[in-house]
């Protein structure tokens, strides 16, 4: 896989982007707060009107035309909080685990947002996902706080742990 290539991805990137995020909702029903249920009744159109979004921009880790990992940085509408934006999204195929694609996404990412001025990024991570967190904690991202019982899922509830990346100092 070392022929893994990081862009963003465009309207024309949608059937390949919903397949991968419905198997990353599927796989790991706890890691997201949207649902695979209600998503996958949604068309392709959904999908590619999200890539389409000025708010929201997606980066797709490739190789070769074969989508292996996907995550989104959505931006504020409002005034008092368009210095900052949420990552969200984030999942990479378990067969590429290893190929360090969780850390390239995040720095185009990250290296995106300070392009734009951004002075700070936030997500949150299902607290019990290790792998997740220390991804996000290598990445510069530090725990605010944790929401107990932030999403439900068949029955459990599950705390979010918030993060919080400083990109400028305040």
């Amino acid at each position: 896989m070392s022929d893994i290539h990081i862009r963003l991805l465009h309207p024309a990137d949608a059937s390949a982007y919903r397949s991968l995020r419905l198997r990353g909702l599927r796989e790991h029903p706890d890691a997201f707060t949207s649902s695979y249920e209600e998503d996958a009744q949604q068309p392709v159109s959904s999908a590619e009107t999200r890539l389409a979004s000025t708010r929201t921009t997606f980066w797709g880790a490739f190789r070769g035309n074969e989508l292996y990992g996907i995550v989104g940085l959505e931006r504020e509408p409002r005034a008092k909080n368009r210095h900052k934006a949420t990552v969200v999204g984030m999942y990479v195929a378990p067969e590429a685990s290893g190929q360090r694609l969780g850390v390239k996404l995040l720095e185009a990412l990250v290296a995106q947002a300070r392009t734009e001025g951004l002075e700070a990024l936030v997500l949150t991570v299902t607290e019990g996902n290790e792998a997740a967190q220390r991804l996000y904690e290598r990445a510069g991202f530090r725990s605010f706080g944790i929401e107990p019982r932030a999403i439900k899922v068949d029955g459990r509830y599950y705390a979010k742990n918030h993060m919080l990346l400083q990109l400028e100092s305040a």
